[in-house]
């Protein structure tokens, strides 16, 4: 999923799965750093995440810092990064710029965005109760959404399609409903979750489509108003996709770490709505059809994030990722319970989200 804070961390040693990629590793940075003027006595964590991709800040003699990635083949290809890297740069965007790379390794060298994390801005908003703090956050990130959607190059992108959708709904039953909250489906059970998934798939694969960063969230956009470039900058994009228009709207709106009252969300989705239309996106007429679509897309992620979170706790040994799993149960049965069409999904998410919370917080 995201990045964690890019913060520095002087205390942090790194550890190194092997000796022959450490060798690799030092071989490369000695290459480019003359270029970069790089000081290899300050390289430090600077960040992981729930992947296997590892980031690092260094700083030069200039007094500029720069952020590695360390990305080892075969579990992560930078490829997809480098080439949105570029889509989001064409499209007048601000992400990190690749100043070096050693693709058969998995090594990048990129500009430093800085260690201002929306999540932790918004957070602090929200603390201070400073709503147009929080509010001015909201509609750069948005501008930037729609910029993203009308000139990102969504052809150069793999499909969103409906072999994708559903490998991702998949994993809800499998890791969060049979893994993590031990329960096994009737027959009949099986049979509403296939009806609902085949509701959430055509009503995604109904809708136009644009280039899906497909995590625009918070936690992957940084404060970079001033020197570090246009506000926000934009982080962990490898994944991006062609896919349905409302996917990084709801993305935005209904996150994983913060939560907004229903009231706030349909503001700034009018907002993003009337933005998008003025820029000629081909969304719906009707705000209410278009508030539909968001919801239902909303959904599709939240049960495939209920499925990843729990992937990571029991597969991959990050179980921290689980501490949201309420939120994501609250978002989910919230939407399949105000449409006729998801109710009888939420009398099934109903048991799972009372076994959910006394797992994680027990």
């Amino acid at each position: 999923m995201s990045s964690d804070l890019l913060r520095p961390d002087h205390s942090a040693a790194i550890a190194w799965p092997d000796a022959p990629r450490q060798a690799a590793f030092e071989h490369w940075l000695a290459a480019v750093a003359p270029a970069h003027r790089l000081q290899a006595h300050t390289l430090r964590s600077a960040s992981s995440d729930a992947s296997f991709r590892r980031y690092f800040r260094i700083d030069s003699d200039g007094g500029a810092s720069f952020i590695v990635m360390d990305a080892p083949p075969p579990l992560e290809d930078v490829r997809p990064f480098i080439q949105v890297a570029g889509l989001i740069a064409q499209a007048g965007l601000n992400a990190p710029q690749i100043l070096a790379q050693d693709v058969a390794h998995g090594f990048l060298l990129l500009t430093d965005l800085g260690s201002a994390l929306y999540l932790q801005a918004l957070q602090e908003a929200v603390a201070r109760d400073d709503n147009k703090a929080a509010d001015s956050l909201m509609r750069d990130a948005i501008t930037a959404l729609v910029q993203w959607q009308r000139h990102g190059d969504a052809s150069a992108l793999p499909a969103y399609d409906n072999a994708l959708l559903r490998r991702e709904l998949v994993l809800f039953p499998e890791w969060c409903v049979q893994r993590e909250c031990g329960v096994t489906w009737t027959a009949d059970e099986q049979a509403t979750w296939a009806a609902a998934c085949d509701k959430l798939v055509a009503s995604a694969l109904a809708q136009p489509t644009v280039a899906v960063h497909r995590d625009y969230m918070p936690r992957n956009l940084m404060v970079c108003a001033g020197l570090a470039g246009s506000n926000p900058g934009i982080l962990d994009f490898q994944d991006a996709v062609r896919g349905p228009i409302t996917y990084d709207v709801a993305s935005l709106l209904r996150d994983a770490f913060i939560s907004w009252d229903e009231s706030q969300e349909i503001d700034w989705a009018v907002r993003y709505w009337q933005a998008a239309r003025k820029a000629g996106l081909p969304l719906q007429d009707d705000f209410g059809e278009f508030w539909r679509e968001l919801e239902w897309m909303g959904l599709q992620r939240h049960l495939k994030v209920l499925g990843i979170f729990c992937r990571l706790k029991h597969r991959d040994g990050k179980p921290r990722y689980s501490e949201d799993l309420p939120r994501f149960f609250a978002y989910a049965h919230k939407v399949a319970a105000r449409y006729n069409d998801l109710r009888p999904l939420s009398r099934m998410l109903e048991p799972l989200m009372g076994a959910t919370r006394i797992e994680v917080y027990r």
